[in-house]
């Protein structure tokens, strides 16, 4: 692949500050850096309320309420300290161009991951989890996937560019492992025939924490795992700010006490999306979104340590 055009070249990334304040770099590939986070300021494929391009500049916003925590409870760590992170600034893409888009997207990924970067990317509606899956598969082979969301986004609408049929997509083109894959808090309608294990928001929300756990490091076992966190997987009374809210979702503890206990699990990639701003009240969503985001994060410093 011709990398020419994607390396030092800051026009392909804009932001004026980045998540938690951690440094931005316009030239993330020759950094020297763990994780590098993206903003993806795309909404193009939204099915519903758009405004989610807004999002990857809310969850910066929001983050800096986090910025002063030296140790983040329940860690005791520093993450500065412990982890090489830097924020590159939002993807530019020609506007209104999805196709440009979606190369932009991969070429990007593609080369973080050939640098030995891995991504924490910010959305965004949930169609930009494609193109990212798609550089992922071609270093790592099949994924496991930890998909966090109130819908299944396998619905067969005939539509290429849609955010409710990524994981179609990424089943047929072979980018993921049904078998050692999850579906974390669904709560509208799906279908049991692809293989996947769901654990619907009745699920999570009756069943011991630890029990969870246990049950998703079973099935995801030492597959590389992506993991894809759409904020309306939160009940909209915690995260009102998303485009597709739908009730008798997960509250924001349970979530950070799932994410703790993935610190064993082999993550090589994470994104966030859906964050839409405009229906956000006092920031709450962007808050949840960027302390989401930092836990995640804070699984890679004990996984590096172990």
């Amino acid at each position: 692949m011709n990398t020419l055009n994607y390396k030092n070249d800051s026009s392909l990334f804009s932001n004026s500050f980045g998540f938690l304040r951690f440094p931005l770099e316009f030239d993330p590939y020759n950094s020297n850096s763990d994780w590098v986070i993206t903003g993806v300021p795309f909404d193009l494929a939204t099915s519903g309320r758009s405004g989610s391009r807004f999002g990857p500049t809310a969850i910066r916003q929001a983050s800096i309420n986090l910025a002063w925590e030296h140790f983040r409870w329940p860690w005791n760590v520093n993450i500065r300290k412990n982890l090489h992170i830097i924020d590159c600034g939002d993807l530019i893409y020609k506007s209104g161009d999805i196709q440009d888009f979606t190369s932009s997207l991969q070429n990007h990924a593609e080369n973080l991951l050939m640098s030995g970067k891995k991504m924490l990317s910010f959305g965004g509606d949930h169609y930009i989890t494609l193109p990212i899956l798609r550089a992922y598969a071609k270093f790592f082979g099949k994924l496991a996937i930890i998909h966090f969301d109130a819908h299944a986004d396998y619905y067969d609408n005939d539509s290429k560019y849609d955010h409710g049929v990524v994981i179609l997509h990424a089943l047929n083109e072979k980018l993921i492992d049904p078998v050692h894959s999850i579906q974390i808090g669904i709560r509208t309608e799906y279908k049991k025939c692809f293989g996947f294990t769901v654990l619907d928001a009745e699920y999570i929300n009756d069943t011991n924490i630890d029990v969870i756990i246990n049950k998703i490091t079973s099935i995801a076992q030492s597959f590389p795992v992506y993991l894809t966190f759409d904020i309306d997987c939160l009940d909209p009374a915690i995260a009102p700010g998303t485009g597709t809210p739908v009730i008798g979702g997960l509250t924001s503890y349970r979530v950070l006490k799932l994410i703790r206990g993935f610190q064993h699990l082999n993550i090589i990639g994470i994104d966030l999306v859906e964050v839409a701003p405009a229906y956000d009240c006092a920031q709450i969503t962007a808050l949840a979104a960027a302390t989401i985001g930092l836990e995640m994060l804070y699984t890679q410093v004990k996984s590096k340590k172990n």
